[in-house]
C-alpha cells in the first residue's frame, strides 16, 4: 500500500507497462531467463515464481532469471508463494543504489532484499530481508511516525551512527547488516541477479535516476518429503526457541513466525493501513 502511490507515478511515466507480459529468452533445462518487458513487478515476480515451481517439480530444482522487471513490492509474498505450493523458495532483486559499501559514504550498492523460505506444516519458515539494517520503506514509516529507530540504522551527516529515520535518509548513508558483511551480501547478490539474468546491475539502473529494469532470481527446490524432514525442522526450531528471553515475558520468533499472526489478525480485524497512504491512495 505504502508504495502504491509510486507504482501509479511509474505508470504514468511510462516506467512500468500495466499490460506488458514476460516473455522467454533462453532455456538450460533447469535454469531459464525471462524478459519481464517493464511490466509490473508484482505480476512479473509470481509469474517467474511459479515458473521455478514448475521446473523444481520437473527436476528437483529451477532457477528462473528475470530482466527488465519492476518493484516486486512486498517480497516475501514469493516466498509464501513457494512454500505454500511445499517448496523450498530462494529470491533476490538488485535496486537502486541506496547503501553505502563498508568503508564508502557514496551509495554504490543496493539494499538487495532476499528471501529464503522452508515449507513448514505447523507454519513456514520464512525470512525476507533488506541488506540494509532497515528498509527504505521501514525507515519512511518511522520517519512519518516520528519514532526513532529501535537500533542504530544508519549515519547522520556528522558521520555519527543514527537512530532518528529523518537524518538516515538525508544523509543517504544506511547501514549494511553486518557492517561489512552485509556490503559484501550486497554485492554478490547484484552480480548475481545481473549475471544470471544479463539484465541491468545497480549501477545501471542508479544511471537511469528511476528504480525501473531491475534484475530478479526465482529458485525453487523440491525438499524430501518424509519425517526426517519434518523432525529436523522442528528440532531446529525448538532448539532456537529454548534459549531464555532477554527480557522477562519475552519470547523468541523464527522468521515469518510474527507474519503469520499479523496475518490472523488481518483476517479477523481488517488490514491495517497509514491513513495519511490510504488518504493519498484515494486522492488517485
Amino acid at each position: 500500500m505504502n508504495r502504491f502511490p509510486v507504482f501509479v507515478e511509474f505508470v504514468k511515466e511510462g516506467l512500468v507497462i500495466p499490460d506488458a507480459e514476460p516473455t522467454k529468452d533462453t532455456a538450460f533445462g533447469s535454469l531459464e531467463q525471462w524478459n519481464g518487458n517493464l511490466g509490473p513487478g508484482i505480476l512479473n515476480a509470481r509469474f517467474c515464481m511459479n515458473r521455478a515451481m514448475y521446473l523444481a517439480n520437473t527436476n528437483g530444482i529451477g532457477c528462473v532469471a528475470l530482466k527488465n522487471t519492476n518493484h516486486w513490492m512486498r517480497a516475501g509474498a514469493y516466498g509464501w508463494q513457494a512454500a505454500e505450493a511445499g517448496l523450498i523458495g530462494i529470491c533476490f532483486t538488485n535496486t537502486i543504489a541506496n547503501l553505502p559499501p563498508w568503508g564508502g559514504i557514496d551509495p554504490r550498492l543496493g539494499n538487495n532484499p532476499l528471501v529464503i523460505a522452508i515449507p513448514r506444516k505447523g507454519g513456514h519458515v520464512v525470512l525476507d530481508m533488506a541488506i540494509s539494517q532497515y528498509s527504505v520503506g521501514k525507515l519512511n514509516q518511522y520517519k512519518n511516525n516520528n519514532e526513532g529507530l529501535p537500533l542504530p540504522g544508519g549515519y547522520d551527516a556528522d558521520g555519527n551512527l543514527s537512530s532518528n529515520a529523518t537524518e538516515i535518509l538525508e544523509s543517504k548513508r544506511l547501514l549494511p547488516v553486518g557492517f561489512w558483511k552485509g556490503s559484501g551480501l550486497s554485492l554478490v547478490l547484484d552480480l548475481l541477479a545481473t549475471v544470471l539474468s544479463q539484465g541491468k546491475s545497480t549501477a545501471k539502473i542508479t544511471e537511469s535516476e528511476s528504480e525501473s529494469g531491475v534484475s530478479q532470481v526465482f529458485i525453487c527446490i523440491k525438499p524430501e518429503d518424509n519425517s526426517y524432514t519434518q523432525q529436523a525442522i522442528e528440532e531446529i526450531i525448538a532448539y532456537t526457541k529454548a534459549s531464555r528471553p532477554e527480557h522477562a515475558g519475552g519470547a523468541i520468533s523464527y522468521p515469518g513466525e510474527n507474519t503469520l499472526r499479523t496475518r490472523e489478525k488481518s483476517l479477523k480485524e481488517g488490514v491495517l493501513v497509514d491513513e495519511r497512504i490510504w488518504a493519498k491512495v484515494r486522492s488517485l
